[in-house]
């Protein structure tokens, strides 16, 4: 095998995952296509110790901590992943090359699929947001607006009223709401704007306000927006795993690969952590889910190099009657410093 452990994807959780096996004297290699999903923004928050960092400074002291224990580091998208018939797997890379590893672990994260309203993509990170956690603070006190594409648009429009008193509930595409969350929507001060929204109104690189298919334009300098959240697991089906629907109050908000609290998954030897099997994981619970992994991953070769040591131990000619002897002996050479 070329690696003990192979990390597909070099964002938080898999530099996380990574420096954790380096640190274990683990031969690690990880591979990142370079795509983090939060690329747009102007900085990690919520990140004990790295507040406010961007995220491209983040990964890049990430690197250099991982290389810094011997890990290696390598630019590429993974295409294709084979399991071995010795044990172990076969990756091909986007540039025809191959590594083998005896264990993976795929950080991979998600794709945020945007509602189709024309403008969205383009203000995607800056001032159109998903997280209140992550972003919050930074439009606290400002009119923001809440596009209602589903069900769950009425729980973000009663999180988004924490950070301002001036928030405005797009009903777009959502369904009609009960008499009851109107009531909530009256006593929080939310007010509820009935028709599609169209596109955005932009003026000197800032939100300004969201347009409606009736011409009308309602002022606004953040929207917050659902989007739908898909895993990156198109290399991990070549394996036989499968994305599956992950829900949050009852209602499906996008799919994951499924996997223990540990990260393992149901192929022995591939263990997940951060986006791409826990959709709502936030930066920093993403690199403890990879630490959580990568000690997991160490242990598991931990307990087949022992069951190997075992094995060829019982096959040569030593006397096992001389087993506690011989312990003995390496116990005074090593007080003695031989």
């Amino acid at each position: 095998m070329d690696y003990e452990v192979v990390v597909i994807g070099g964002g938080a959780a898999g530099l996380s995952g990574a420096l954790t096996l380096a640190r274990a004297r683990r031969r690690v290699l990880v591979i990142d296509a370079g795509d983090p999903r939060n690329a747009p923004a102007d900085g990690v928050h919520t990140y004990l110790g790295r507040e406010g960092t961007p995220p491209a400074r983040l990964l890049a002291i990430g690197r250099d901590e991982v290389t810094g224990y011997g890990g290696e580091i390598r630019e590429g998208t993974v295409i294709r992943a084979e399991r071995l018939e010795q044990g172990g797997f076969r990756l091909t890379v986007d540039d025809g090359t191959t590594v083998t590893a005896q264990r993976l672990l795929v950080t991979t994260g998600l794709v945020d699929e945007l509602p189709p309203v024309e403008g969205l993509a383009e203000r995607w990170g800056k001032d159109v947001l998903h997280c209140p956690y992550c972003h919050g603070w930074e439009v606290r006190d400002q009119p923001i607006g809440v596009l209602a594409t589903g069900p769950l648009a009425v729980h973000q429009a009663l999180l988004w009223r924490q950070w301002t008193e001036d928030v405005t509930l797009f009903r777009h595409t959502a369904p009609d709401f009960t008499d009851e969350q109107y009531e909530q929507f009256a006593a929080r001060g939310i007010a509820v704007v009935e028709g599609e929204v169209t596109g955005l109104e932009v003026t000197g690189d800032r939100l300004t306000g969201v347009r409606l298919a009736t011409g009308k334009t309602i002022p606004c300098r953040a929207l917050a927006v659902a989007t739908r959240l898909t895993a990156r697991a198109g290399v991990l089906e070549d394996l036989g795993l499968s994305p599956a629907g992950m829900e949050m109050n009852g209602h499906v908000i996008g799919t994951r690969i499924p996997a223990d609290p540990n990260g393992a998954t149901e192929v022995p030897g591939v263990w997940v952590a951060g986006n791409v099997t826990t959709l709502n994981e936030q930066v920093i619970g993403a690199a403890a889910a990879g630490v959580r992994a990568a000690t997991m991953i160490n242990f598991d070769l931990v307990t087949e190099q022992t069951r190997r040591a075992v094995e060829e131990r019982r096959r040569s000619p030593f006397d096992a009657r001389n087993e506690r002897d011989a312990a003995d002996r390496t116990l005074g050479d090593r007080r003695h410093g031989l």
